[in-house]
């Protein structure tokens, strides 16, 4: 393939290949020229033009297949109009002579056909260079046309087409003979060239006036013929043609009226045209009218779905704007079409016209009209339904059609209450109360009951799509009506038909409710349903014999009604389904059974008029039936399968009726045979009309009412059941589906062989009839017993099922052949044995050898194909080769396409099904493909469609390995992308569609093989093309391409937009939300409509999302969105940022307009002043200049979260996004950085305006996006105003978004979110101005008042949970803010007062210190504290009850909570479940600060009286504590009130779920410290220690799930908290045990856990609880603390540094460590002490690493914090520990020696850290424990080293630690370390004078020294004072420096020279007697002395003003070492 590479093509390569591969090789050089010509070189062209002109001329005669044709003349073309023209005349002559040629072989044909491609080509891309000869090549192609077979007429219309694009007006000679010569063909037979004289046509009509003028009737007419016997292609096409040419008559283009005087035609002109077609008959209609209308024909159904598109096309091609001047015309013309006495011959007649006329009123309003214009649109429709009704409004004129006689009418009207009630859920309970009303107050108008029945019904079906609900009270309001019209039904026999009807209908809407409502009403329920029935057979019998008509009629309809109850019930209830239940729903259900046997005795005795009802009654049982398990009504199994399969063989049915569900029983693969894709198509809903089965898309509303409250099927708008025949039989063969493999095999077997007698039996179209119904009852059976993994059954049985299936293989119907296969599928999986395959396998084998004729050869290549799909790759693995060989034989079959069709489609399942095991078959697979594709005509395109599904299949197989590189894989990639190519580039959607999932599947396996530059523009091509499931697969396939490569994606879609500038006429449409037909110059040509404009592909999407409403595409439109914006938003901010925007602008422009009025035209008129030249443009062009719609309220919502996406994306990015001085600082240096922060106006604008729209879903996200932005923001400061913040400058707007959602009107969810967006606020801190907060204060206020209003107060529009939500959400939000002003309150007693102190001296300086004085906040609060208290105690009351197991469901209160009601408990579980966290920890807060004393409130005392007064006792605000029964006193108050905190705590902390926010848990976590603060709960938890331990244990499972280190350091404080407050109530205990009993201390009992013994028990200690998680704590963080992991292989030993945040958590856990032994017995502390010291020594060895600053981490600190702690334990001193405790500090003492040995690989010990350890033993324990020698020995040796380290920084420490030493108060101890150190201290000191310091750390060293050896002084004795004082005196004399020295010498020296005059002179007095004689031995000394003396004097004299340096820096920086003594 690579060879074909090359300009020009390479013949000796093409030489050397075989045959077969040639043409590959040519189309694949042909491609590769195709790209190469654009962008190549002029003259590189113009060298080689004319061998490559003579190359490709000579292609011409080879003749190439259809693609290969097409890309020759494509590439012939470009070539001239890039390369010189001389010879194109030439080309054009040879090209003529071979068209002219008489030779009309088939070899030919190709050679003719590539000839007039070539002619085509030249036109459209030269024009008007060629002008001169088109005469005659016109005349020429119009010649051959004549004499053309079908492939010809369809490529020479397509040139002809061709040349009229590139010549316009230019033709106008040649219009005529094209028009004539053309329209005749419109009534071709071949369907291809219906669609290309449309196309043709349609070119024409661009230039020809007549054909809108003079012939504009005959074109309508022509169009109808064609339409006649159309498939979908020719009416797409064709409707197209009518619609434009209808259009271009009304308001012809601009360019051509300026021509021609023409008569332009009028509205009503055109409409009238139209309309005929609509109503017309068979062909014939204009000519012979009169009879035709005599006879009353049938509308042709064909004509009419065609036209009805035409409708549309006619409409959009003139505009939305145009449609919105003529709507009322437009409305009441299509009106009169749906009442024209010809539309509505017969009821399905009426059905179909009416579904068409909503199909043109829903595609043109619903996508042409902006939310303004549909209103507008909407008021229209209802003055057309007001005229006929006389009522005024819209509610008013809907609710005036429910009184409509036509049962129909009052459904719609109904239905259009539902639709409105669903979009202003507002409106819903009070739209149900005034049709209650209704209904009570016209009960005797037999339309009233029935329409405002259907009213409630339908409203009542629409609650589940209302989040918010109806009140309870509702549900018992339906109940009462509907038990009332079945009461009163038998009263009066003018209304008991629609009573009854009524009655059950409002009661099986009921049930769509669900459980909650329904189980109250259930007992009643089950006993109508009960009394519908007779009670026993006698009175089943009897009833027979009873009765007239009429009463049988009520009956009927009642029992059907009931059944049908039944059903709702079981299908929206299944939770209520308890087998006792069942068994009493069973009882009527038998007797319907029953009583069906005696049905047909009923209607012989009393009329046929009752067959409907019984049909009813029989299809609500098969309904209910197959709801329900088998297993209990097999007992009735015989009558109802008697019944089944009477009722789909037609036993007593005279009317040939078809089931609908064999399509959808059929696999979703085969709609390339069945034609089902018409179902995925925009036409689905007309399309329907013309499928072949019974009633096939006439589905409405009046042939089931029940549908009304039923959920609608997904994707369609308005349910639509099918009439009830149908009904009946689609019920019957669902329920033999579920019943078949219930039931034995010898009744399967006499089934089957009946089957197989029904269909011997019928005849002809009954046949037919029959025989579908039976297979698709097989089909369903065989389903079932799939689903069920059962068996077939024995031999027999599958013997007759086998001949009933192989008979229908031969059927010549093809629905029936598909069915077969399918069926013979389904029974090799369920018999699933290898030999039944291998027979049936073998049976198509032999059948496809010696068979000739298409219909066996299409039926048995599929029953191959459906073998292998369901028995699988393994199971049919041995049939493989022989099924390959034989298809790929029938592939080859150019006769038949459908034979082709056929097994190239089960080619696929096989290779689908096989998998690998197909990998040896993919090379002659994939040629054969290849061959196929480029020789099989374009016009069959279903060979084409599975050509497609192959190559797809073949990618999939081969998978993964096509990135490989070998020669064999090379090759199979390059076919399938030559295959692609082909695909790509053919006419038909489907095809193109499939070529797009090959392209992705190839993209999912080998992406670098894709080329995206041109994958992208054909996909955005495809995303305006008018066929769904092209625009599905385009986006589908752009999702895949987003995830992974969503920047270049965007990039090629925008080169899409660039190339599109420069050429004028492709179709781009320059605005994101045009209608996808673009304008109207160019709606049909190449690029129909590509409207990528700067917003990029992005744009389109979102503007997509406004037009399309099928799911599954909207779906991946968002998927696709945001994968594009996770990769690219950050990048691109202000880009995306500007979307969102201009989507959300859409919305403010709605809600503004109005109040504004003038406002907008200003701005509009100003733009017409601006483009004046536009007022001459056509329509389209206006269309162009202003965006058509705006975005709908769904796309807005979209974008609002978009915006939501990128503040979070941002947040993950970089932190300038929310710092502004980083991102300026970042702007000035490069200005393309775009950082979040700089748009912040924009996203308070874009939340604003989101947040105050109408749509409430809009609303939702805006505020959720204003919460994310105040979260974001609140801390970002304003550089230039320091301490304020840059929000600051939002409050009005943050304050005007939130009013609205407090006004009285907005629904519960909002003010829920409403009020978490205000505590955000309050809470951010951003506002420091009491007044401004105030504003956001009071909405919290006023919320807080309506929760205290208690519950009936307000009318209720939502379920009562709603009101839950909303008062829970205010508490939450009081609760949060709460919190936070006590966290201010809290930092604010912390800090220094400074600044108050100065505002006592200077007032005015402080006014400028603009900051919040702490307490503000609290007294915002402080005021609500006593009412929001009690309100939280009572909703976490609530909580706790709602948190209990189902088993204790009994102990709940029978009428509900403070906030929640018994019967919405299920959705208020879900909102409690959202806010109880911060309202626990407010508690906790105001209980501490209380410190619990607040006494009785009203809540509590509520609790303690009867149920009926506790709800009014709970509301009333200020209750005085009256005088309740028993008033608990406050201790059992509180220990109720620690009971309920604890006990919600605990539960929540036992399982928090992973979805649970971590919010949550620190919440709870906060409360619990927090509560633990205050003595009282101190106490409760300590004196019932099993709390404690579960506490910890619970918080041991926390920690082991949860992960971030906020919650182990809030985890850690908790257990600290616990540790403290069992400490604490210990030490009472000692406390009061040494009071009593001093005198008999020798017997007192060991207090404490371990008591005498010192075992801990598990379980039950406290102290092992504790230590289990402080270990597991421990471990998580330093591993290799613990042996099993340290030792584990898996374990690496390379120790990291530890993060802050482990530090801290570290430290927190060794402090609580070393507070543990003083919860034991001294017993207990032995137990315990050994793991304690173990893991202290092992922390400070881990952790004491010296730092570049001698900081001191904290674990250090703690570690020796907690060993000072340990060492002075005052409880150990017993005498039974003494010696254990005296091995327990020698070994510790020992192995912190040891740790401090240095060794060379570990990183170097922090020698600090260890001295001070050393140390604190040292002055802790006694001499008689440490004194021991080795001890002694080497605490020496390290003070020694430390001594002679080179760090000052150490020797300051020593000396210091020393100081303490020697300073110990006991002798013994100090006098060894004096003797061993001084005498080193000393050298050290007076080496000093050598190396004088040269830093402060130096200087430190030498001064703490010092300070050593002058304490050493003052402990010695007076007698050796004189000895001491030598060594002292002339080491400081040796620092004083001479007045040279001093003046030269650095800061460090002179403060030495200050600090030792200083010290002498301080000495002097202190020891007189001693330091004169020291003087006296050294006169030198003296000398020195007194010269220092004099200059320091000196020069104080001086500089009077000079301070001396201070003394000493007496706590040298560091605190934390010292305070330890």
């Amino acid at each position: 393939m690579e060879l074909a590479h090359s300009l020009l093509l390479n013949e000796e390569a093409l030489a050397q290949i075989t045959e077969a591969k040639r043409p590959v090789f040519i189309f694949e050089w042909l491609r590769f020229l195709d790209k190469v010509l654009v962008a190549a070189n002029k003259t590189d062209v113009k060298e080689k033009q004319k061998k490559l002109v003579e190359q490709l001329t000579g292609l011409i005669s080879s003749s190439p297949g259809p693609p290969t044709r097409k890309l020759l003349a494509k590439n012939l073309a470009a070539l001239y109009s890039i390369g010189d023209t001389f010879t194109v005349f030439q080309t054009l002559d040879k090209c003529n002579d071979i068209i002219k040629s008489k030779d009309d072989t088939a070899a030919y044909l190709p050679t003719k056909l590539a000839a007039v491609a070539c002619v085509g080509a030249f036109y459209e891309k030269m024009g008007r260079m060629l002008g001169s000869s088109f005469p005659e090549t016109v005349n020429n192609l119009l010649k051959s046309l004549k004499s053309a077979e079908s492939q010809g007429r369809s490529e020479i219309l397509m040139s002809l087409q061709k040349v009229l694009n590139g010549l316009g007006g230019a033709a106008a000679s040649c219009h005529r003979d094209i028009y004539k010569n053309a329209r005749s063909l419109l009534t071709d037979r071949s369907m291809a060239v219906r669609c290309a004289v449309a196309k043709c046509l349609l070119e024409l009509q661009n230039e020809a006036v007549f054909m809108w003028t003079a012939e504009l009737e005959n074109v309508a007419t022509l169009c109808f013929k064609a339409l006649e016997n159309s498939n979908y292609g020719v009416r797409v096409a064709v409707s197209k043609l009518l619609g434009t040419v209808m259009a271009t008559a009304l308001i012809p283009k601009q360019a051509t009226v300026m021509r021609q005087n023409v008569k332009r035609a009028t509205l009503e002109e055109v409409l009238e045209l139209m309309a005929t077609g609509f109503l017309r008959g068979g062909s014939g209609f204009l000519k012979s009218g009169g009879e035709m209308l005599k006879v009353g024909g049938s509308v042709n159904r064909e004509v009419r779905v065609g036209v009805t598109q035409a409708y549309v096309v006619f409409v959009t091609t003139l505009g939305g704007q145009w449609l919105e001047r003529n709507f009322a015309t437009f409305l009441s013309h299509v009106l009169d079409l749906v009442s024209h006495p010809r539309a509505t011959q017969t009821h399905v007649e009426a059905v179909y016209s009416r579904r068409c006329v909503s199909f043109i009123l829903r595609a043109t309003v619903g996508s042409l009209l902006g939310e303004k214009a549909q209103i507008a649109a909407a008021k229209d429709i209802c003055q057309a339904i007001g005229k006929q009704m006389k009522a005024v409004g819209l509610l008013e004129t809907v609710t005036s059609v429910l009184l409509h006689p036509s049962m129909a009418a009052r459904l719609a009207a109904a239905w259009c209450l539902r639709c409105v009630a669903v979009a202003l859920p507002f409106q819903l309970t009070p739209f149900l109360d005034r049709c209650a009303e209704r209904l009570n107050n016209l009960k005797t108008s037999p339309e009233a009951v029935s329409g405002y029945s259907f009213a409630m019904a339908a409203l009542l079906g629409g609650v589940h799509q209302c989040p918010l609900g109806i009140p309870h009270a509702k549900g018992k309001m339906v109940v009462s009506i509907a038990e009332d019209l079945l009461r009163t039904a038998a009263q009066n026999s003018r209304l008991s038909l629609q009573r009854t009807q009524a009655g059950w209908l409002l009661l099986g809407a009921l049930m769509t409710l669900g459980p909650s409502v329904v189980r109250y009403h259930l007992p009643k329920m089950l006993l109508l349903w009960r009394n519908v029935f007779p009670r026993s057979l006698k009175e089943l019998e009897a009833e027979k014999a009873r009765g007239d008509s009429f009463t049988w009629q009520v009956t009927l309809e009642g029992r059907a009604g009931a059944l049908c109850a039944m059903r709702s019930f079981v299908a929206h209830c299944p939770e209520l389904l308890t087998e006792d239940v069942i068994r009493k729903l069973m009882t009527p259900i038998e007797c319907a059974m029953t009583m069906m046997s005696h049905i047909p005795s009923v209607i012989k005795a009393h009329g046929a008029h009752l067959k409907a009802s019984a049909a009813m009654v029989r299809l609500r049982l098969y309904d209910i039936l197959a709801l329900l398990p088998p297993k209990t009504y097999e007992g009735s199994f015989n009558a109802l399968l008697r019944e089944l399969v009477a009722e789909f063989t037609l036993t007593d049915n005279s009317a040939n009726t078809t089931t609908s569900l064999l399509r959808s029983l059929c696999h979703y693969d085969d709609s390339v045979l069945l034609g089902s894709w018409l179902q995925e198509t925009d036409h689905k809903s007309i399309e329907d009309q013309l499928q072949p089965n019974s009633a096939s898309g006439s589905g409405a509303l009046e042939h089931d009412p029940s549908s009304i409250y039923l959920r609608i099927p997904a994707g369609e708008a308005v349910p639509g059941p099918l009439p009830l025949g149908v009904s009946v039989i689609d019920a019957s063969v669902a329920l033999f589906g579920v019943v078949f493999p219930h039931v034995s095999y010898k009744h399967r077997l006499q089934m089957l062989d009946h089957f197989a007698e029904c269909v011997k039996q019928a005849k002809g179209v009954r046949q037919q009839a029959v025989q579908l119904n039976i297979f698709t009852a097989v089909l369903s059976a065989l389903k079932g017993l799939a689903e069920n993994k059962s068996t077939l059954g024995p031999e027999e049985v599958r013997k007759s099922a086998l001949t009933l299936v192989m008979g229908a293989l031969d059927n010549p119907n093809p629905i029936l052949r598909c069915a077969a296969g399918e069926a013979l599928g389904r029974m090799a999986q369920v018999v699933g044995e290898a030999s039944f395959i291998a027979r049936m396998a073998q049976y198509s084998f032999d059948k496809l050898k010696s068979a000739r004729d298409v219909v066996s050869r299409t039926g048995h290549s599929l029953a191959l194909g459906c073998l292998h799909r369901y028995v699988g790759g393994i199971g049919s693995g041995q049939h493989l080769k022989t099924s390959v060989s034989i298809l790929l034989a029938l592939a080859q079959d150019g006769t038949s396409p459908e034979v082709q069709t056929w097994s190239l489609h089960s080619l696929a399942l096989i290779v689908d099904s096989s998998g690998p095991m197909y990998r040896g078959y993919v090379e002659p697979t994939l040629s054969l493909v290849l061959t196929l594709l480029l020789t099989v005509p374009p016009s069959h395109t279903e060979v084409h469609q599975c050509l497609g599904r192959c190559l797809g299949a073949i990618i999939t197989t081969v998978g993964p390995e096509l990135q490989g590189n070998g020669a064999t894989i090379s090759t199979i990639r390059s076919s399938c992308l030559v295959g692609c190519a082909i695909t790509q580039d053919h006419s038909d959607s489907l095809v193109q569609a499939a070529a797009i999932s090959c392209l992705q599947q190839l993209h999912m396996f080998a992406p670098r093989h894709v080329n995206l530059s041109s994958l992208v523009p054909s996909l955005c091509v495809h995303l305006c093309s008018s066929h769904l499931l092209l625009r599905r697969a385009a986006v589908a396939c752009l999702r895949q391409l987003a995830q992974r490569e969503a920047a270049e994606v965007c990039e090629y879609a925008m080169s899409l937009a660039k190339n599109a500038g420069d050429k004028e006429n492709n179709g781009i449409n320059m605005n994101p939300f045009a209608p996808g037909a673009g304008s109207r110059r160019d709606a049909h040509s190449r690029h129909q409509g590509v409207n990528i404009t700067e917003t990029g592909l992005e744009g389109v999407l979102f503007g997509m999302l406004d037009r399309e409403t099928d799911r599954k595409l909207c779906s991946d439109i968002h998927d696709t969105l945001g994968h594009m914006l996770s990769s690219l938003a950050v990048e691109n901010l202000s880009h995306w940022l500007m979307l969102c925007k201009d989507v959300l602008a859409a919305s403010s422009d709605m809600s503004t307009a109005a109040p504004l009025g003038g406002g907008k035209d200003d701005e509009s008129e100003k733009k017409d002043e601006m483009d004046d030249d536009t007022m001459f443009t056509t329509l389209g062009e206006e269309d162009k200049s202003k965006p058509s719609v705006a975005p709908r309220w769904a796309t807005r919502v979209f974008a609002a979260d978009c915006l939501c996406r990128v503040i979070m994306l941002c947040e993950n990015a970089n932190k300038a996004h929310f710092d502004l001085a980083l991102a300026r600082s970042a702007r000035l240096q490069n200005p393309k950085n775009d950082f979040l922060v700089l748009h912040l106006s924009d996203l308070i604008r874009m939340a604003f305006m989101a947040a105050t729209d109408h749509s409430n879903q809009l609303r939702m996200a805006g505020l959720q996006a204003l919460e994310d932005i105040i979260k974001k923001f609140a801390s970002v400061p304003e550089p230039e105003f320091p301490g304020h913040v840059i929000l600051e400058q939002y409050q009005a707007n943050v304050g005007a978004a939130l009013r609205p959602a407090f006004s009285q009107d907005t629904p519960s969810d909002i003010t829920a979110k409403a009020c978490q967006v205000c505590s955000a606020w309050i809470g951010s801190g951003v506002v420091s101005d009491l007044n401004d907060l105030r504003r956001v204060h009071n909405l919290l206020v006023s919320s807080l008042d309506k929760v205290q209003a208690g519950k009936g107060s307000s009318s209720q529009l939502y379920r009562e949970s709603a009101t839950t939500m909303e008062k829970l959400a205010v508490l939450k939000a009081w609760a949060e803010v709460y919190v936070v002003a006590m966290k201010i309150k809290k930092e604010a007693e912390t800090k220094p007062k400074h600044v108050l102190k100065s505002s006592e001296e200077d007032e005015d300086d402080f006014g400028t210190i603009d900051e919040l004085p702490p307490d503000s906040l609290i007294t915002l609060v402080q005021p609500e504290l006593p009412a929001l208290s009690r309100l939280w105690l009572a909703a976490l009351k609530d909580y706790a009850l709602l948190t209990l197991p189902a088993e204790f469901a009994t102990q709940l209160p029978p009428d509900g909570g403070a906030f929640y009601t018994p019967e919405t408990i299920d959705t208020a579980r879900l909102h409690y479940r959202n806010s109880w966290a911060p309202i626990l920890h407010a508690v906790a807060l105001w209980l501490n600060s209380t410190g619990f004393n607040a006494s009785e409130s009203a809540e509590e005392t509520a609790a303690a009286m009867p149920n009926s007064q506790k709800r009014a006792t709970s509301i009333m605000l200020n209750q005085t504590p009256g005088t309740p029964p028993t008033p608990k006193s406050l201790p059992e108050i509180n220990k109720d009130r620690m009971h309920l905190i604890l006990g919600v705590s605990i539960q929540f902390l036992c399982s928090p779920r992973p979805e649970e926010p971590v919010e949550h848990v620190t919440s709870c976590l906060q409360a619990l410290h927090t509560l633990l603060d205050s003595p009282c709960a101190r106490i409760h938890i300590a004196e019932d220690q099993l709390l404690g331990v579960e506490l910890l244990s619970v918080l041991h499972r926390l920690l082991l799930t949860w992960d971030p280190p906020s919650v182990q350091l809030l985890v850690t404080g908790v257990v600290q908290q616990i540790v403290r407050a069992a400490q604490d109530y210990l030490q009472e205990k000692r406390n009061t045990l040494n009071e009593d009993d001093t005198e008999e201390k020798e017997n007192a009992p060991a207090l404490g856990e371990g008591g005498e013994s010192g075992g801990l028990v598990p379980g039950k200690s406290l102290v092992f609880a504790a230590m289990e998680l402080l270990m597991f704590i421990l471990v998580r963080h330093m591993p290799h603390l613990s042996s099993k992991v340290s030792d584990s292989p898996s374990h690496i030993a390379a120790k990291s540094h530890l993060s802050e945040e482990s530090a801290r958590l570290v430290a927190a856990t060794v402090t609580i460590l070393s507070d543990l032994p003083s919860l034991c017995s001294p017993a207990g502390c032995m137990t315990i002490l050994p793991t304690i010291l173990f893991l202290i020594t092992r922390v400070l060895k881990e952790t004491a690493v010296k730092s570049a600053d001698n900081q001191v981490p904290p674990p250090v600190s703690a570690a020796l914090q907690g060993i000072k702690t340990i060492v002075t334990l005052p409880t150990v001193r017993s005498d039974e520990t003494q010696k254990q405790w005296t091995g327990l500090i020698r070994s510790t003492l020992a192995s912190i020696l040891e740790y401090s040995q240095p060794e060379a690989s570990k990183p170097i010990l922090d020698e600090v850290s260890i001295l001070t350890a050393i140390a604190l033993f040292l002055w802790s324990a006694s001499t008689e424990i440490i004194g021991v020698q080795s001890l002694q020995n080497g605490c020496m040796n390290r003070f020694k080293s430390a001594l002679n380290s080179c760090d000052p920084w150490v020797q300051a420490k020593c000396y210091q630690l020393l100081l303490s030493v020697f300073q110990h108060t006991n002798r013994a101890l100090s006098t060894p370390y004096i003797h061993s150190l001084a005498p080193i201290m000393v050298e050290k000191l007076k080496a000093v004078e050598r190396s004088r310091p040269n830093n402060n750390l130096e200087l430190l060293a030498v001064q703490e020294g010092i300070k050593v050896l002058e304490t050493l002084v003052a402990l010695g004795e007076e007698q050796n004072r004189v000895q001491l004082l030598a060594l002292l005196v002339p080491t400081l004399i040796s620092y004083l420096l001479n007045e040279n020295a001093f003046a030269s010498a650095c800061t460090a020296s002179k403060d030495l020279h200050e600090f030792a005059l200083q010290n002498l002179m301080h000495i002097g007095p202190l020891y007189p007697h001693a330091f004169k004689t020291v003087m006296g031995a050294a006169p030198e000394l003296k000398t020195r002395l007194e010269t220092a003396v004099r200059a320091s004097q000196a020069s104080k004299a001086k500089a009077a003003a000079r301070q001396p340096p201070p003394t000493v820096h007496s706590t040298p920086t560091i605190k934390l070492k010292t305070s330890f003594f």
